[in-house]
Parts: structure tokens; sequence; C-alpha cells
């Protein structure tokens, strides 16, 4: 088997590269990544060691022309699309560079993958299409409507549309995996749970947006490679698939949990103002995935949620590199005033 990874030096993309490389042991893997800021280069260093022979790194956008020149080049079995601007504040600052790599960078990739003969796509989207969910209501299944309210979902939701509609019109093989919150080793500290470990470690302020009754549902990052390798191997053309652990809980809950497992006061809690059309609720519905795939979740969130706490705490310089140089940087100069008064608060 010969897979396609676009994105694969993130977060979920690296932790999927080294599912397919240690599950899959004649696998062969190329990595396309631009190497934006989320792409710290000692995950890029160690992908290089873990398979040699099998695995290949390759510098480029998904926006550019690299794309097609791989597919000219080498048939692959599958292409799965994790590249894409993440952080929904990022997206209230700067819109374009979203519609760029979400909705522009799709639409190249699924034109190169059609000229290269119908490569099959897994397409990585996320549960923030669908928008807020009402408190008590139950969790959404694939057929909900899309109501995205920042520009990263709006650009999400848009890039989901051509990965259906190029299914449709050319009967192009691709699905489309939407997946809760992700959390782990190695995740850029901007998002909520390793800027709180980040902090509470160093026994600076951690802020909470609002009053942090924000619910998010949440999946060891583990797990959602699992499903969507199931999707890779079973998945039907042209469906989506939600994935998810049933496991919702708002963010102070989350960061008191943290402050907990680190021995660490809940007077570190600084609440700051909300963000801009902050959704209240995500929660998904993954029986279609469990009945017609077999994947279920096998880490419960108290056990992942102490391997992060672990891996962040024996590993700072790998997060102390990122925060130095490139996220607080970022939010001194671009963040603070911009559309709130109090100080920048934490992504979800």
């Amino acid at each position: 088997m010969r897979f396609l990874i676009t994105g694969g030096c993130g977060f979920i993309g690296s932790h999927f590269v080294r599912h397919l490389l240690s599950r899959y042991p004649e696998a062969e893997v190329v990595n396309l990544d631009a190497l934006t800021y989320a792409a710290h280069p000692d995950t890029r260093v160690e992908l290089d060691t873990l398979a040699p022979g099998r695995y290949r790194f390759v510098q480029g956008d998904i926006a550019s022309d690299a794309v097609s020149h791989l597919l000219a080049e080498r048939r692959f079995d599958a292409i799965v699309n994790f590249a894409a601007e993440t952080h929904v504040d990022r997206s209230i600052l700067d819109p374009a560079v979203f519609v760029s790599t979400n909705i522009k960078g799709v639409q190249t990739l699924l034109t190169a993958a059609r000229d290269a003969g119908g490569v099959k796509l897994v397409h990585v989207s996320t549960d923030e299409v669908y928008g807020s969910l009402a408190p008590g209501a139950p969790p959404l299944r694939e057929s909900a409507p899309l109501d995205p309210n920042s520009p990263y979902a709006a650009s999400k939701a848009s890039a989901d549309l051509l990965v259906l509609a190029s299914e449709r019109t050319y009967g192009q093989p691709a699905m489309i995996t939407r997946c809760t919150n992700n959390f782990g080793p190695y995740q850029f500290p901007e998002k909520l749970i390793p800027l709180v470990i980040a902090n509470a470690i160093e026994d600076k302020p951690v802020p909470v947006y609002g009053d942090g009754g924000q619910v998010r549902d949440w999946i060891y990052v583990e797990d959602h490679c699992a499903g969507i390798d199931a999707i890779l191997q079973r998945g039907i053309s042209g469906q989506i698939y939600n994935i998810s652990a049933r496991s919702e809980r708002d963010n102070l809950t989350v960061v008191r949990g943290i402050l907990k497992l680190l021995g660490k006061s809940d007077s570190l809690i600084q609440h700051v103002g909300d963000r801009p059309a902050h959704d209240r609720r995500y929660g998904l519905d993954a029986t279609k995935i469990a009945a017609e795939l077999g994947w279920k979740p096998v880490v419960p969130f108290e056990e992942g949620l102490a391997r992060t706490v672990k891996w962040y705490r024996e590993n700072p310089a790998w997060w102390k590199k990122l925060r130095d140089e490139k996220y607080f940087n970022y939010y001194s100069a671009n963040y603070a005033g911009k559309f709130r008064t109090s100080q920048e608060g934490v992504g979800s």
C-alpha cells in the first residue's frame, strides 16, 4: 500500500503517519507538508527515523502544483488530507489564509487526484462545520445541516461541499471524516489542553474564555487515527463519517482536571473575554462508523488526559520552543486588543 498524507507534520497528521507505519509493515508513506507555524521541526526529524525506505517527506503546499507532481511521479492507493489552517482565533484575525489552504487547496487536491486516475481521497474535516449544539440536544448525526460560525468552520464546510460535489459530479472516490476535539502528545500549545498544561507547569495564569462553560466532545488522538484508518480501509465513497468518543466536558472542568493532575491550584485560572461567536457546545453521534465499520474508541478521557499531561511534563523542550518562538510572539503582535479588551484566551 502506498499513501500520500498531506499535512503529516501537524498534530493529528503526524500521529496518523506513525499509525500507518507501525500498523502496516509494507506501507509506504509520502508526507507532503508546507511546514507552516504548527509543524514542529522536531516532528519532521522524528518521522524521518521511523521507517527508512518506507517514508519520504516532501515540503509543499496543497494549493500549489506539488500534489500533481507527486501523483505524476508515482501511483498512490489513497490520499489522506490533513493539510489545513485550524485555529479559530487565527481565522478571525486573517480569514484569507484559511480560504487559500482550506478551500482552494482542497480543490487543487481534488483536481490532481482526479487527473491521476481517480485516486481515493479521505478528507479530514471537523465537527465545527455543524455549528453550536443546543444544551440538552442529542449529539449530531452526519445528516445534520451545516451551520458554521467562524471563518475556520466556514472554510472547512466549504471544502466538505467541494469534496461531495466532486464525488457526485465526476464519480471521484472520496470520503469525509468529521471528528470532535482531539488531544494528546505533540499538540501545538495554542490549543486548550496543551496551553493549560504548559502555563500551569510554569505557574503562569491559565486563561479561560468567558465562564468556561463551553462544552467540547473530546477524543484521544490515537482513537481518531484508528477511526480514519477504518474509513480509509472500509469506508464507502461519497459518505460522511462522524468520529466521536462521546466524552463531553465543559472547558472549566477540563482545566481543573489538568491542574489537579499537576498538583496546581485553581487560583491560576483567569477568566478572560469570550471569543466572538463562540460555539457553546459540540457533540457528535458516531453510531454510523461503529455500526458500519466496526470502530470504537478505546482510550477513556481520564486515561488520555493523564498520558498527555505526562508527555508534556517530560518534554518541556518541545513545547517551549514553540511557545517562545511562535505562539507568544504571534499573539502579542497581532491578537491582543483586536476584538477583545482583556488578554488572550485559549482556543478549542
